[in-house]
């Protein structure tokens, strides 16, 4: 670990979690891949990646880290949710956001696509989005801000120190929500 470089976990459990990690390494972030209880110690946040939502929950339950999630995000910790990431955040999963996702919404594997996401509070205009069976948030609490829609859809939200995105950036060669994401953990890291 370099000292002043924020900790963020990956969610390692399935997925593309090596995508998300050299993008934060990219970025500024020292990393470490998260799959039993104790590799949560000192982060100062945390990515769950996409991938296969079930079988995501799966291992999350068998490792026992539903609560020690549940309680990372409710201490306030940052935690990015990619896709299956934005699934487990939400109230059917995890709980910690105030959604409700509805999964494989734009379509299967063979309507997957790109597009661009204007996402708020993300400088330099819309980033490109990579939109495999992704989610979109079907309905939300009124903490829950909708930062990024597509033809209507919300697919990007933040709710306190927790952002969910139904796309994968880390794909697409774009650093911003990761930099972005790696700036909220720094901000913790320094409140606590």
């Amino acid at each position: 670990m370099s000292p002043g470089r924020p900790l963020v976990g990956v969610l390692a459990l399935q997925g593309d979690f090596a995508a998300h990690r050299r993008m934060l390494e990219g970025v500024g972030a020292d990393t470490r891949e998260v799959r039993v209880v104790a590799d949560l110690a000192g982060l100062d946040g945390l990515v769950i990646p996409g991938g296969e939502s079930t079988t995501m929950t799966l291992g999350i339950e068998r490792e026992g880290l539903a609560e020690p999630l549940r309680e990372l995000g409710r201490e306030g910790a940052p935690i990015l949710g990619s896709c299956a990431g934005l699934i487990l955040l939400d109230r059917d999963h995890l709980g910690l956001m105030d959604m409700r996702a509805e999964r494989n919404a734009f379509g299967r594997q063979v309507r997957s696509f790109e597009a661009d996401v204007d996402v708020r509070g993300l400088d330099g205009g819309p980033m490109r989005g990579v939109f495999i069976r992704a989610p979109w948030i079907a309905e939300h609490g009124p903490e829950v801000e909708i930062v990024g829609e597509v033809d209507g859809h919300a697919v990007a939200a933040r709710q306190g120190s927790m952002l969910a995105v139904s796309f994968h950036s880390e794909i697409a060669g774009d650093d911003r929500l990761h930099r972005m994401f790696v700036g909220m953990c720094e901000r913790a890291r320094l409140a606590a």
